[in-house]
């Protein structure tokens, strides 16, 4: 990650780049051993199908990308996505097709979750969970603390002076975000959908939509880990679990190891779905508390979309957040559009 912009200078492809020996890599970027050998392995399967409209030649989507140079490529696909979308909106409308619910997709709702799926044989009930979102107040005065910018080639891996704590409400007082709230940052399924969800922040950028992780516990070794190697945005501590309760109703949603995954199928699927991406895990901290994802609107207008992890490793459907949160752009477009004079909308029509 950190030779992102030194390779971007080079104007070489990627398999030129990967085709290079360890002493061009080492003389040319001034790359270490152990991140050469990092950036030119094939095996790796951490990497996240993008669409399309990203513009990509088709010779670059042949290779089989590392953590570095996924991450890289990540980087390029955002420059040249930005570049576009800022001079015309049609380019925003084709990169969103591919996210667009179709027809025939069951749209889950407002308050979404996975399945609830009968475990060992139906002698042991999914729990419940809420069926109406959390009201503005439960989430507004919650008292969060940033643990980490969003990541920049060349900043320090990880800030040593931390933000002082103070309330939710400011993370979106002028525009909307997506909240993914981690069970752990150590596990293998939370570390693949934060990855997954980040690698698509090209389109939330362009749809005006910022992007954190939150976490209920503040472990400093976990996030060293999990910063910016699965998620490069910001990570924030909630300091009272207020995010994870609002998504159980007022209380934590949890699960034991036992009945929630040694019995449950769906999340031993969801298990597999991440370990076969090749990601890394551990078992640090508390994993028994539910996670989930907000989508909160600007300003007071509340929390326009909400999902909660029933099952260990349940992910927010991505087409679902987008349609969210393209509605949310939308919406903020009509109504500046409406609060506009009558003087203003003929100049603008006239030019």
């Amino acid at each position: 990650m950190q030779y992102g912009d030194k390779l971007e200078a080079s104007r070489k492809s990627l398999p030129e780049l990967l085709n290079l020996s360890t002493e061009d890599l080492s003389s040319q970027f001034g790359m270490r051993r152990g991140h050469i050998a990092r950036f030119t392995d094939r095996n790796n399967k951490c990497t996240d199908p993008l669409p399309k409209s990203y513009g990509l030649p088709a010779r670059k989507l042949t290779v089989t990308p590392s953590r570095s140079n996924t991450i890289y490529k990540m980087k390029t696909i955002r420059k040249s996505f930005c570049r576009s979308s800022t001079n015309n909106d049609r380019s925003l409308e084709e990169s969103l097709a591919d996210f667009k619910i179709k027809d025939g997709y069951i749209f889950k709702g407002i308050v979404a979750a996975g399945p609830a799926e009968p475990r060992a044989c139906g002698c042991i009930q999914p729990p419940p969970v809420v069926d109406n979102v959390a009201p503005n107040s439960a989430i507004e005065n919650i008292s969060v603390q940033r643990l980490t910018p969003e990541y920049k080639i060349g900043m320090e891996r990880l800030v040593k002076t931390k933000t002082p704590p103070m309330k939710a409400s400011e993370l979106w007082r002028d525009k909307p975000a997506v909240l993914l709230c981690i069970r752990r940052p150590g596990c293998i399924m939370c570390r693949a959908e934060a990855h997954q969800l980040y690698a698509k922040k090209p389109i939330f950028d362009a749809l005006g939509i910022q992007m954190f992780a939150v976490l209920h516990e503040h472990i400093e070794s976990e996030i060293k880990d999990f910063w910016p190697r699965y998620w490069g945005g910001v990570v924030v501590f909630d300091r009272t679990t207020g995010f994870f309760k609002a998504l159980g109703g007022g209380k934590l949603l949890k699960d034991k190891f036992l009945s929630g995954f040694v019995f449950n199928p769906r999340a031993i699927a969801n298990y597999k779905r991440a370990k076969s991406m090749g990601i890394e895990q551990n078992f640090k901290g508390e994993g028994e508390i539910k996670g989930g994802l907000f989508i909160v609107g600007p300003g007071g207008t509340g929390i326009a979309y909400q999902f909660i992890e029933r099952n260990f490793g349940d992910w927010a459907p991505v087409a679902e957040v987008v349609e969210i949160c393209a509605r949310l752009k939308n919406q903020q477009q009509d109504e500046g559009d409406s609060s506009r004079s009558p003087q203003e909308h003929k100049c603008s029509g006239s030019s």
